[in-house]
Formats: C-alpha cells, sequence, structure tokens
C-alpha cells in the first residue's frame, strides 16, 4: 500500500544571528511577516498539504514559539469581554491550528542534527522537513506539490529551484537526470554538492527548504560523519541515502522568499502586504508617493 506524509518537521533551533539585536530575546521563526509570525506560514502550508502531526525543533530562547501555538486563556477572555470576536477568531485558529509537538535540540550542530533529533517522535514512516525561513507564496502549496511527487514515486523528494549565476553558490546543489513524462520538473538525483562555486556547480537547480523524507534518512544521518564545524550536514545524509533508494528533485511552481536574509525579510513583507486587502491599496499609493 501507499503511504501518504502525515507528520512535518520544523528545524527552528538556530540563533538567528543576521537579525540582531532583534533575535537577542526572541526567536527569529516569530518575527512577524505584515502580521503573522515566519513560522506560521510554514505551518499553514503543512497543514493545507494534508499534515496532521507538527514536529518543532525547539533550543534555548525559543518559548515564544511554543507560547504561540498554544491556548492563551488570558487574551481570549479579554477579546471576548470586549466584544472582540474577530481577533479572538484569528487567536483561537492558531491554537486550533493542529497537533503540536516539541523536541529539544541542545547543541546547533546542524541542520542534519536537528531532523535526526525527530527520528523518535516520527517513527518509521516518511515525513516533511520545512525551513521556515523559505516562505513560499504558491496557488498549490510547495509542499502538496512535493507530496503529490510522493504519492506516485514513494521515495524522498526535494524542492529545487532554478537559480543561475553565481547566487547557486548559496544553495545545496543537484546533479540530476530529467524523468520522462514530467515537462522537465522532475529528476531522479544522481549527487548532490553544498555550496560549490559557481563554476563548480553540477547543475542550476539548488535545493530550497522543503523536503519529503523516507525513515531510511535517519540511518544515514547516524551513519555518516559531521562535516565542517562539527555539524551533521542533511545534504550528506541525502547522498549517503541515495545508495539504498531514490531520491527526486522536483521544481516547484510559486514565487520563495527568502526571509531569512534582511533584504528578502523586507521584500517579503512589502509583497504579502501588497496582497492583503486592507492594506494593499494604502501601502501601493505610498509607495508610488515615495521620491526613489
Amino acid at each position: 500500500m501507499k503511504t501518504r506524509v502525515r507528520k512535518a518537521v520544523f528545524p527552528a533551533a538556530g540563533l538567528g544571528t543576521r537579525f540582531l539585536p532583534a533575535t537577542k530575546a526572541q526567536p527569529k521563526e516569530m518575527l512577524p511577516l505584515v502580521d503573522k509570525p515566519i513560522i506560521q506560514y510554514g505551518v499553514e502550508e503543512a497543514m493545507q498539504a494534508g499534515c496532521d502531526q507538527i514536529i518543532i525543533i525547539t533550543g534555548r530562547g525559543k518559548q515564544a514559539i511554543e507560547d504561540h501555538f498554544d491556548v492563551s486563556y488570558e487574551l481570549e477572555r479579554m477579546l471576548m469581554e470586549r466584544g472582540k470576536t474577530d481577533l479572538l477568531q484569528i487567536v483561537r485558529q492558531i491554537s486550533d491550528m493542529i497537533h503540536v509537538a516539541y523536541v529539544r535540540q541542545k547543541e546547533a550542530l546542524g541542520l542534519g542534527h536537528a531532523i535526526l533529533t525527530a527520528r523518535e517522535l516520527v517513527g518509521d514512516e516518511p515525513f516533511a522537513a520545512l525551513l521556515a525561513d523559505d516562505v513560499i507564496d504558491a496557488e498549490v502549496p510547495c509542499l502538496k506539490q512535493l507530496m503529490n511527487v510522493f504519492e506516485k514515486m514513494q521515495c524522498s523528494v526535494l524542492a529545487t529551484q532554478v537559480i543561475d549565476g553565481p547566487g547557486i553558490s548559496a544553495y545545496g546543489v543537484l546533479k540530476g537526470k530529467p524523468v520522462d513524462g514530467w515537462d522537465g520538473k522532475l529528476y531522479e538525483v544522481v549527487d548532490l554538492v553544498e555550496k560549490p562555486k559557481p563554476e563548480e556547480a553540477p547543475s542550476n537547480l539548488a535545493i530550497i527548504g522543503r523536503y519529503i523524507l523516507t525513515p531510511a534518512i535517519f540511518e544515514s544521518l547516524a551513519t555518516i560523519q559531521a562535516g565542517a564545524g562539527g555539524e551533521l550536514q542533511l545534504t550528506d545524509g541525502i547522498r549517503h541515502l541515495l545508495q539504498r533508494e531514490k531520491v527526486y528533485g522536483y521544481v516547484f511552481e510559486g514565487k520563495r522568499h527568502d526571509t531569512g536574509d534582511k533584504l528578502g525579510f523586507l521584500k517579503a513583507t512589502v509583497e504579502f502586504a501588497l496582497k492583503r486587502p486592507d492594506l494593499g491599496e494604502q501601502l501601493r499609493k505610498y509607495l508610488k508617493g515615495l521620491d526613489l
């Protein structure tokens, strides 16, 4: 029988140093795009794709994430007493959203290590992994697109995006061969390279922060050695996984915003605000009036 993906893992133990001092006392995942924390966009995407269990990998100083997805009795009572039913509904939607479990990553030892800490909660079933920094605006949620591929292939699937030029060196890059019948959007992965020099990149297919992984990835991550800086890289784990089973890369449809970058965060804030019916028209008028 074909298996389906029910669990989504969110590594969220990073320190967010690129956004200091804003992240000195709050997690970078809680920085708001307009009025919604970055991580909530990913959680909503996972829900829309059919996941009903969320696993968040946290670390020191990440209590705000747990509080955000928990019930806030005092706030709800205050909103109810003041008749602010619209805001009450928004707050309750967050806490009623989905079942959330937390795992503590005691040391930041790489993305692969973060994924490995979720092994017991995931168990022996395929799962999704989402990096909250990558906020993807798509008509069909990016993770749902990957699930459609997984349903047919029953193998690990990586979200990929075409990156031309020197920017490719900021990503993990896959070497792959096109799969017939997918209009050049699906590739069987032959190899992966982490942040290659532009002239050494095996292709222009960059790996983006959405993955569907089979449980075999845990054995691979437990087998490989830590790389530079003592970190366990997910890319190395996937490369090891290739020895046992097939892995695919899918060129998703949608616009990816790198909110882990200051300029990317600002661009995302503007673009999401422009789409809002309550803000878009006024913001557009303001932007047009700027002396740039």
